[in-house]
């Protein structure tokens, strides 16, 4: 695997978390989980049982198995259709692709950090059940259909994500599957400490706009070509570092 698909491994991870402490996401996950399990949020809070742990981690898991399945095969799809163009254009497709990528992500990062705006984005396409169907496997819908939706926060970091996987075909699943990895792991932690949310919302605006920031840094690299410089150069550090600390 090259440096340049390291960096961008740890750069999907971080925009999966960042999609979840979105403020369109985290304020709404204590009412997620409420529907899922059918406590309230103040039984969730209260409770230590640890037959009620082990109930919201299953709800949980099965929920981001709901959420795994689209963004996974979304990943998928767009990686077959990059493939696909790669295949059809001659040899400088993967810079044409690595360029058109990187003035998308530029865009969207404008949008995520709140200094552009998109009205079309901005209307929230979420699946809304009137009644959560029963047992886990309606909790694995209720987990496809939150991310079949498009959200003003969600919807712009995924879609770079996408558009990533499209321009490296080769590596695009894998860059999906860590984003949801990166969306599970706060889902999961905040799920036994509902309680530390209200903390977490209050700063999400500051937290979406230092990961805009980061979305128009990458764009600009992947756009300019310097990614692979930047990725060696940490390859390089980190090299160094491990050697000094051995000898």
């Amino acid at each position: 695997m090259t440096a340049v698909a390291d960096l961008t491994i740890w750069i999907a991870l971080g925009a999966g978390m960042l999609s979840f402490l979105s403020p369109c996401t985290l304020p709404i996950f204590p009412a997620y989980l409420s529907y899922i399990t059918g406590m309230s949020v103040k039984e969730i809070q209260d409770n230590q049982d640890t037959r009620v742990r082990g109930k919201l981690l299953i709800h949980a898991l099965f929920f981001l198995l709901g959420v795994s399945m689209i963004f996974i095969s979304l990943g998928i799809g767009v990686s077959l259709l990059g493939q696909w163009i790669q295949s059809i254009l001659s040899g400088q497709s993967g810079l044409f692709l690595q360029r058109i990528a990187g003035i998308f992500i530029i865009f969207m990062g404008l949008f995520v950090a709140g200094w552009l705006q998109f009205k079309g984005l901005m209307k929230e396409k979420r699946f809304r059940f009137a009644k959560k169907p029963v047992g886990y496997i309606g909790t694995i819908f209720v987990g496809m259909g939150f991310a079949a939706g498009w959200t003003p926060c969600i919807g712009p970091i995924f879609a770079s994500i996408l558009v990533v996987a499209g321009s490296n075909p080769t590596q695009g699943a894998l860059y999906t599957i860590v984003y949801v990895i990166g969306f599970a792991l706060p889902f999961l932690v905040l799920t036994f400490f509902l309680g530390s949310i209200k903390g977490l919302v209050r700063h999400s605006g500051k937290i979406m706009k230092v990961g805009g920031v980061v979305m128009i840094m990458m764009g600009v690299l992947l756009f300019t070509g310097q990614m692979a410089k930047l990725s060696n150069f940490l390859l390089r550090l980190v090299q160094d570092s491990w050697l000094s600390n051995l000898g």
